[in-house]
């Protein structure tokens, strides 16, 4: 049988030891933040409709042309790939709950400003730029938060979940922006103020602090085990019993309160500038450089593609029915992390384990990267045909289906499997992986629809399905079968974590 990882404490305020329902609306809280992490970018698809069907309310706004329009999606991603590298190590000191508020109250402040009447386009860009740096402790922190609250064996379903989140994000987004941009472009914006304060209201109320001095915690209940036996042995059993606790004295997660401002106890607080140095240093670890990379340029990117085209693609339809065009990619991944990600990627690895005589190793997690590759690579062919040959609406919407159910089966195996390689660096790791992420979100509109324009979305998007069909198959493939000899050729990273330092 496999030993419980990270190791668990008999600690009441160990977030390994709180209570389901306490565990799953900081899940749902984490889960919500990053759904509006994504969602912020309905402001720029918004636009793209409007530009496409009452260029005139873009004028307003000194948006004209298309691809300006595009930047605008393109500047927050900006955001959210600086963010991280920026809120991280203040996660590591000051801890996760506080950062999660700032970052909110942040984006609030963004999200207001980007709703004034009469805003340049230069302004605008800045307000998505901090709208998107506000949102993006939901990333990096939130997963740790995640992490903080999950075995090893509970990690797969839960980052599915978080996975999740963040897909579902971006499509509820364009599917009620095209309603709210019918009414008035700047409901838009107003709409998402009402979102994010909510989500602070969550936050402030429902969501304790999980960063737990673990090793502090184990190396003192040690100690304290040792000198009760001590104490016992020599026959002082009152003196033994007194000694029970006493080394536990130092504040921790739920007991901190909710008013709690300052540096978390127990652990050796990182510099601020550790996760730029760190995130520097991840290069030098392939299995994770290589598995992100991977997933980001071959498979991730061309999501963007089709949500960047769908206005031009269906620029016939009305703003509202445009916004209906993303039900298949929702139900794909709704149906797809039901069905075939997180729950399945757990199954399969605890099989794969037990015929390994119980040792779970992270490659295991990669089985579900083959079909999930094969899905979007089908999906993005058949997308990009039906509509330079004018098919039916229905041929796109399950070509979209099928593309986002391998996006969702990726971006979650790729997730995990990650982490599983270094859990105890989870937010270094995420880090890393945000951070490459969301600069490639911010450059792919960038070209895209000159990519479009100039061969075609056949060709476009046939050379899109070929990337992503052998960069994936292949580049995974190499990965799961030298994924252990690369590991233990680049070691494990050799700074401590937060929860791991013992303040001396």
């Amino acid at each position: 049988m496999n030993p419980l990882y990270p190791t668990p404490t008999d600690d009441p305020m160990d977030p390994l030891n709180w209570s389901a329902w306490r565990k799953n609306i900081c899940i749902a809280t984490v889960m919500f933040s990053y759904f509006l992490f994504t969602y912020v970018g309905i402001l720029s698809y918004s636009f793209a409709r409007l530009n496409c069907q009452a260029e005139e309310k873009l004028r307003e706004l000194n948006m004209v042309t298309y691809t300006q329009v595009n930047w605008t999606l393109a500047i927050p991603s900006l955001g959210l790939a600086v963010g991280p590298l920026f809120w991280s190590s203040f996660a590591d000191i000051y801890g996760r709950r506080i950062i999660m508020i700032t970052g909110t109250c942040i984006a609030i402040i963004a999200t207001g400003c980007s709703s004034l009447h009469n805003i340049s386009l230069g302004g605008y860009m800045a307000t998505r730029f901090f709208q998107g740096f506000g949102a993006s402790p939901a990333a990096t922190v939130g997963l740790s938060i995640i992490n903080d609250l999950s075995f090893e064996h509970q990690r797969g379903f839960r980052v599915g979940l978080w996975v999740l989140a963040i897909d579902m994000g971006t499509y509820t987004g364009v599917l009620i922006g095209g309603f709210l941009a019918l009414v008035d472009q700047y409901w838009v914006q107003y709409h998402v103020i009402i979102l994010f304060a909510v989500l602070l209201v969550l936050e402030v109320v429902f969501l304790p602090e999980t960063l737990y001095p673990r090793s502090y915690v184990l190396a003192h209940a040690h100690d304290e085990s040792t000198a009760v036996s001590a104490a016992q042995t020599s026959g002082d059993g009152e003196k033994a019993g007194n000694m029970i606790g006493i080394g536990l004295n130092v504040k921790r997660t739920r007991q901190l309160g909710y008013l709690y401002v300052g540096k978390i106890p127990a652990v050796n607080h990182p510099n601020v500038w550790e996760t730029l140095i760190h995130f520097g240093y991840m290069w030098r670890y392939p299995t994770v450089v290589l598995p992100v990379l991977m997933y980001v340029f071959f498979q991730y990117w061309w999501c963007s593609s089709i949500l960047t085209m769908l206005p031009a693609a269906y620029e016939d339809y009305k703003v509202d029915i445009q916004g209906l065009f993303v039900i298949g990619l929702m139900l794909g991944t709704v149906i797809a992390e039901v069905a075939f990600s997180g729950r399945l990627s757990d199954w399969l690895v605890a099989r794969l384990a037990a015929k390994n005589g119980g040792t779970r190793v992270p490659e295991m997690r990669l089985w579900l990267a083959y079909p999930g590759a094969v899905f979007s690579a089908v999906g993005l062919l058949v997308w990009g045909l039906s509509i330079a040959r004018s098919w039916h609406w229905i041929t796109g919407q399950v070509a979209s289906f099928i593309f986002a159910a391998g996006l969702q089966m990726g971006n979650t195996v790729i997730s995990s499997y990650i982490v599983d390689n270094y859990p105890d660096y989870a937010i270094d790791i995420i880090t890393f992986y945000s951070v490459i992420l969301n600069l490639s979100a911010f450059a792919e509109p960038w070209f895209i629809n000159y990519w479009v324009e100039a061969s075609g979305y056949t060709w476009a998007f046939a050379a899109q399905t070929m990337i992503t069909a052998f960069g994936i198959i292949i580049g995974i493939g190499l990965v799961q079968l030298y994924g252990g000899r690369i590991r233990a050729w680049s070691g494990a990273p050799s700074w401590t974590t937060a929860s791991s330092r013992t303040e001396l």
